[in-house]
Order: C-alpha cells, then structure tokens, then sequence
C-alpha cells in the first residue's frame, strides 16, 4: 500500500455526499488495493458527527429542530488520524521477529493484541457508532466488527496481502494464510470471505445512521444508500447477502429513479445466499419477510419466515448468536401476533375465506417456523424456548381456522392416521382393563343375537368395535346392530361402519351421562316434581339436535325429530325465504349434527351475526330487497337482518403435506391437526 497519497488528498475538503462518492470511486477503481484505514476513518468522522454529536434531548420534536446538514471533512483531521494508526502499528510490530513472508498465526495474534491492548475496558462493546477506525483513534472503542476490521487494516498497513475479514451474520473475524483457511475462530459454516473491494463494502453496510431510538440521520442513510449503489454496480455487492438486503431496506424507505424496486433486491439477496453459501444464511429472509410484513403481504411473509427457520435449525444455539435470536423472538412473539389480530379482525376476508387464516399453505409455513426454532434448540447447550414462545404460539395457532386443519397431511400422523393412532391407544389401554375385570364377558361378546349382551360390551369398553375369538366384530348404529365378518388379520375395513359406531357410541354415552345425571338430582332429597323439560333436554340432547329457530330469538331450544326444520325471515316487500341452515354446521366429531357447532357460536356475538357466516350457495339467488334506509320491513318480532349477497365462489385449496422433525413439535402434532 502506496500510503495516504496526493491523489486522495485532492478529494479533500469533503463538503457533500457526492464528493464521499467520488472518494471511494476512485479507491474501488484504480489498479491499487482501496485504502482501508483512509476510509474507515472519513465515515467513521462523517457518522460521529451527523449521530452521536447530533442527539437531542428526549423532549425536542427532532422533526422540527434537525436541520439538514452535511459536515466538513477537513484534510488535516484525517491525516492525523491516519498518521496515528500508521504509527501506532508499525512502532508495536517488529517485522524481524516474522521472517516468513506470509501471515503466520503467531503474528495475527501479536497484531490483535496490539489492538486489544489498546482500547479501554469501560465500555460496552455492542454500544452503536464503534465500528470505524475513528472511533478507536478518538476514544479506544471498537466493537466485534471493530477489532476484526483493524486489525486486517493493520496487517494492509504491514503490506501484508494474506489477511483479510471473514464475516457471518451475527460475527466477523480474521482469516489468513495463502488460501486463507486458517483461522483462530469456531465460526458458522459458509462465511463471507472478503476481498479489499468486499470488505470496503462491509464497512459501508455496517454504517449506523441512527441518533436515537427513534430517529435516524437522513444525510447518513442517503450516503449509505449511493455508496451501496456505487458497490454494487462495480459488482462488489455479488456476494454479499447481507449488504443487498441493507439497500433492499433503503430503498424502501427512500427510493432511487431509475433503480430496481427493494423487492428485487431482496430476491438477490436470497440467489446469492443459494449460489454462494449453500443456502447457510439466515438475514436473507428475514429481510424478505419483514418486507412483506410491512406492506401486509402476510403469506409471503409467513413463507420467508419459515425459510429463516429452516436455515437456523442446521445450526446449534450458542450466547454469540444474541442477535439472530432477537431477530426471531421478535418475530414469533411481536410481529406474528400482530399480524394475527390483523387478519382476524378482517371481516371481508374472514366471511370469504380469502385471509391466511383459511390457507393451509400458511398454516403449514406457520408450523414450519416454529418446528425450525424447535430443532435450533435440540442438541444445544442453551434453551431457546420458554414461556412466552408457547405462550404466543398457542395465541397465534388459536387464529387459524380449523378447515384449515384437516388440509395438512403430516406423513404417517394425517388427519384420519392421527385419529386412528388415537383410538388405537385408547383401545389398547381399554382393552387390557377390560381383559383384566372382564374375561368372562368376552365369551359373550361373540354372541350377536343377544342385545343385552351387546349392550353390555359397548358400556363395559366404550370402544368403535369388540373383536370376539370368533373374528367378528360387533357394531352398534343407534338402534339396531351389525355384524361384518372379518378375517384374522383384518385386512377388511368399511369405514361407512366405523361412522355408524362412532355415531351410536357418541348417542349412547351422552343418554347414558344425562339419564345418570337426572337421576342424581332425584337422589339428592328434592321434594319437587322434577321438571319434565329435563327430560325432553336429556332425550333431544342425545339425539344432538339442535333448534336454529331458539338461536334466533324464538321456539323451544331443541327439536323433537330428526328432520331438518327451516326457518323463514318475511319481508313486506317479498315473500321470499332464507334457509337458516345453510349457515349452520352439518357436521360434528364424523356424525350428522343439524345444529351449530361450538366454533360457529363463539364466532357469532349474537344470533344476527350468525347470518354472517352462511355458507355461500352454489346456484344464483335474488337478494331480499331493503329499504332505502338500510332496513328490512318485517311485520312480526323476529330478528330483522340486512342479507348482503355476494355469489363468489369460496376459493379452494389443495392438501399440503408437511414434515416435523423436531421432536417437540412431533409431540404436539395431534393438537395441531385437531379440527374444534
């Protein structure tokens, strides 16, 4: 290195941003290597002194008291600075003790000490505004970055041409020697190893146009913004993730005519992490998806999150991944609820089914972030998790829709596998009671003439199915019996009859628990007739029937028959009718229920609501006609209720298959796929 030459000096006073521009052109641009220490030093002053000299008090509106201004780089402060650590450098290091003319690792250690010794202990080492020469020079304060920069800085004073800067995500480091393999560091797999150009690139990434925690240099950001663009240009910003997403993010906020949309720097950002480091970087997506989240692009963003996971969990979880563990508790604890609320106070797209909380794909990108936090977790030496996580992950799960719940398919644990595996426990558990207490029963279960033996089966195990030494299998349907004959090994299943006996099993248990109920409060001592509705109750709940016309202000509470019944609304302006049960669930735990499901009530306020969420028909019907006010005239005391319709089909969504591979997520798997 030729030194601080007239060439560079020329450039000085710097009075502008275009005159910093023109700067570090010329030092990307000629033959030379660009001088490390020179321009460490000219943003290091520019940005101490549009940030850390320009804070106001927490009182001051900063909008209306900052002025915009661009500071006067004198000539003579930076020559005596760049002097200072010239000197500071070659006086520590004797270069007669290190013959050899490559960078040994004895001599990196030597040169790292000089630099460590010199900076004072007082301070906290991740304050902002310490990562520049300058303000090491000026106050002995650097930061990580700092320390590694210098000393590549010192090792170009040296003229030394083996040593150069190394950086992940969340570190940056030394690595030297011919082909530049050695390192003192345990670092992540796939760093950025910089070149000169690159690592004039780092230090203008990792400018900090910050004066506080809510205000930022707007002269700073724009010097960011055109030095970034200067980089890459001159193709410097290649292969470097990180950077592109830094100006994804200034362009945003400020964007420049004529250049790419942020967008399209973000995706860069990802191909050059894919092409480069072997899809090993994290901040890629993470920048994608809190891109996304800002423009309320909460699918894209929900998938780019759950991308960032997938590339975490390759990795163990150690204290020096601080800040990448920050990125991801603010995204499942802050900005993923938010975006919950969001969505679910959305009434258009809750009634169409058009928000995230009605895709599967979401949900699984949803489950997929979260299975990747899990397996960053498993095998490290600190926890990840704690109380909040879960906390926010079941607020955040509670959200999605449970139609959405059945479109997953976990392999080996889908929906109709997760209920078998269920019912297959719970069947090798009641089976063993039931061989202990009942052995002698079981020589009457075979029987299948005898209806008091078959009742006494299905109470005695309250299973699906019974299988005798017969290899029958005895079937309860409400009230009447069926036998399938059933070969030893099983291979024959109707799944038509497992629904029969799921359904007269649910009937039987909820008559037999209200009978015993009703008999309780008789055995109690009350002297009272017992009200018959309590019987009418207990018999109409055990045939699950449920009145729509109660829910919506008048009738009995249930139904005496099983047939559905319709409710009408009549206008004075058309006779025409609205079927009440084509909002109303047809469908509970596999049985035919003609009411509402638990999910449909808490999600109806009041019976008017419950006409918000009528499924939408698939033939075209004639709106009811409504006054001018808004009105329907009705002639009678029922609820009166504006219909809007809207014919648009519901959209459709395909099955999505997903894969858990942490174990703490594979435990939980059932609650994610349980449908109420």
């Amino acid at each position: 290195m030729a030194g601080f030459r007239e060439r560079e000096k020329q450039y000085f006073p710097l009075q502008k941003i275009q005159d910093v521009v023109d700067l570090f052109k010329d030092q990307l641009t000629t033959p030379d290597e660009p001088n490390l220490a020179l321009l460490s030093i000219v943003l290091g002053l520019i940005e101490n002194t549009l940030t850390v000299n320009r804070a106001l008090p927490n009182h001051i509106d900063s909008s209306q008291s900052l002025e915009p201004i661009f500071p006067v780089v004198e000539l003579s402060i930076v020559e005596a600075l760049y002097t200072k650590f010239v000197t500071q450098i070659k006086r520590s290091v004797d270069l007669t003790k290190f013959p050899d003319g490559n960078a040994t690792r004895e001599l990196v250690k030597f040169v790292s000490d000089v630099v460590w010794s010199s900076l004072m202990r007082s301070y906290y080492k991740d304050k902002a505004h310490l990562q520049s020469l300058y303000s090491y020079l000026t106050g002995n304060k650097l930061d990580c970055f700092g320390v590694a920069f210098a000393v590549v800085a010192a090792f170009q004073v040296l003229e030394y041409k083996d040593v150069h800067l190394a950086l992940s995500e969340d570190h940056a480091w030394v690595v030297f020697g011919e082909d530049l393999k050695d390192s003192a560091e345990v670092t992540w797999h796939e760093p950025v190893i910089c070149t000169r150009q690159m690592e004039v690139a780092s230090i203008v990434s990792g400018i900090n146009p910050s004066i506080n925690a809510t205000t930022d240099s707007v002269e700073m950001a724009s010097l960011q913004q055109d030095l970034l663009w200067l980089l890459h240009d001159l193709g410097h910003l290649e292969k470097y993730p990180m950077a592109l997403g830094n100006l994804g993010d200034l362009e945003e906020i400020s964007p420049t005519p004529g250049r790419p949309p942020p967008l399209d720097l973000f995706e860069e950002s990802i191909e050059a992490n894919k092409k480069y480091y072997n899809n090993r970087h994290v901040y890629p997506y993470t920048y994608l998806g809190a891109y996304q989240y800002r423009n309320m692009n909460y699918k894209e963003a929900l998938q780019a999150w759950a991308d960032a996971a997938s590339v975490v969990k390759t990795y163990n979880y150690n204290r020096q991944d601080e800040e990448i563990y920050k990125e991801f508790l603010e995204i499942a604890n802050d900005l993923i609820p938010q975006m919950m609320k969001s969505v679910a106070s959305d009434n258009a797209a809750r009634i169409h089914h058009t928000s995230i909380l009605y895709n599967p794909d979401c949900y699984s990108n949803f489950l997929r972030f979260y299975d990747g936090i899990c397996e960053w977790e498993e095998d490290s030496p600190n926890p990840v998790l704690h109380i909040t996580w879960a906390n926010q992950l079941a607020f955040s799960l509670s959200k999605f829709d449970c139609s959405v719940r059945k479109l997953i398919a976990l392999p080996g644990t889908g929906e109709s596998s997760s209920s078998s595996e269920e019912d297959s426990e719970e069947d090798e558990e009641d089976e063993v009671n039931h061989n202990k207490d009942n052995k002698k029963d079981d020589k009457e279960n075979i029987t299948q003439t005898d209806d008091n033996k078959i009742e006494k089966v299905v109470k005695a195990r309250g299973r699906r199915r019974k299988k005798g030494k017969t290899g029958k299998e005895v079937h309860v349907n409400n009230n009447s019996e069926e036998s399938l004959e059933h070969d030893d090994r099983g291979e024959k299943k109707s799944s038509e009859i497992d629904s029969r006996k799921m359904n007269g099993k649910n009937e039987e248990q909820i008559k037999s628990v209200i009978e015993e109920l009703v008999s309780k409060v008789g055995d109690e001592g009350q002297t009272e007739t017992p009200n018959p509705n309590i019987a009418a109750l207990a018999q109409a709940c055990s045939e699950s029937i449920l009145n729509p016309e109660y829910l919506l202000g008048g009738g009995e509470p249930f139904t005496t028959s099983a047939s559905t019944s319709t409710t009408t609304v009549t206008t004075s302006t058309s006779d025409s009718k609205v079927d009440f049960n084509e909002f109303l669930s047809s469908k509970s735990n596999g049985s035919p229920f003609m009411g509402m499901t638990v999910d449909s009530m808490l999600k109806a306020e009041s019976p008017a609501d419950m006409m918000i969420f009528r499924k939408q028909p698939s033939s075209t019907r004639t709106p009811t006609p409504v006054s001018e006010e808004g009105n329907i005239d009705s002639n009678n005391d029922s609820v009166t209720q504006v219909i809007v319709e809207n014919n648009s089909p519901l959209p459709e969504f395909e099955s999505v298959e997903l894969n858990l591979r942490s174990e703490k997520m594979r435990g939980l798997r059932k609650y994610f796929l349980r449908q109420k």
